[in-house]
């Protein structure tokens, strides 16, 4: 069954798309988390089951892994892997300087490790999450379930020196629980409005105990690639100093929106 996607979805794909042009036959791939990264896992699947491309994806979430496995595309964990040529995932935000907020899909603690485990890390968005400073989306901090109400007025206390707009912290709830990420720790999202050093702010947070990561990704990725409903494409290289535009071919027949298991 064929769906019409919405712009939002197509922005997404289009992104997705682009991304895959940097994909290469017998790569080892970081596969991200959350809906953008989900319609590049649903391209690379169907890369691998029309093209007969060879790849192994490691996901950095349970819902990643199997989505994977739906679509065709060969899973390892990172162990085996030991290391990747590529990771593609999604963000929540990014700045000028590609610095990115990550953790809104509550993935953030596999999502780092598996980013700083490949050669290269590329992202793929849309212009609505490209901002001038970090913060606007609150920044997901993971901490372990034992005293995480101490961790808490931690991470208060702390950010009452650091340079942000504001100091809201909250846990994250799955309806009137506690979310679990797959590692069976808690979220607290930080409602900064603005981060004006990111850096002095992942230092402090990721020494407060109980922290076990923080979703502020500095100085990993790569590349940022900007879809767009029409099929534009914006792409920013940090280490090439490049802004290039370009256009994704949309085809009518192109089936990549047909439902999984469907």
């Amino acid at each position: 069954m064929t769906t019409k996607p919405n712009p939002i979805d197509m922005a997404k794909y289009v992104s997705a798309r682009r991304a895959l042009d940097y994909v290469q036959d017998g790569m080892r791939i970081g596969l991200g988390t959350g809906s953008t990264a989900a319609w590049m896992v649903r391209c690379l699947g169907e890369m691998v089951r029309q093209d007969g491309l060879r790849v192994t994806g490691v996901p950095t979430s349970a819902r990643t892994a199997e989505l994977a496995r739906q679509c065709g595309v060969p899973v390892a964990t990172l162990e085996d892997a030991k290391w990747l040529d590529l990771t593609i995932d999604g963000a929540d935000e990014f700045d000028p300087d590609l610095s990115l907020i990550k953790g809104g899909g509550g993935a953030l603690l596999q999502e780092k490790i598996v980013a700083t485990a490949s050669d290269m890390m590329v992202v793929i968005t849309d212009k609505s999450k490209q901002v001038d400073h970090l913060g606007a989306f609150p920044l997901p901090v993971e901490v372990i379930p034992f005293g995480w109400q101490t961790t808490k007025a931690l991470i208060e206390e702390s950010l009452i020196g650091m340079d942000v707009a504001g100091r809201s912290v909250t846990l994250r709830l799955n309806r009137d629980a506690p979310y679990r990420t797959d590692e069976g720790n808690m979220i607290l999202d930080l409602h900064l409005r603005r981060i004006g050093n990111p850096r002095q702010l992942a230092l402090v947070l990721n020494q407060i105990p109980g922290v076990v990561e923080n979703g502020l990704f500095l100085d990993i990725c790569d590349v940022v690639i900007m879809g767009g409903a029409d099929g534009s494409v914006e792409v920013r290289d940090i280490n090439n100093g490049t802004v290039t535009h370009e256009r994704i071919d949309l085809r009518e027949e192109d089936n990549i929106f047909v439902a999984i298991g469907d």
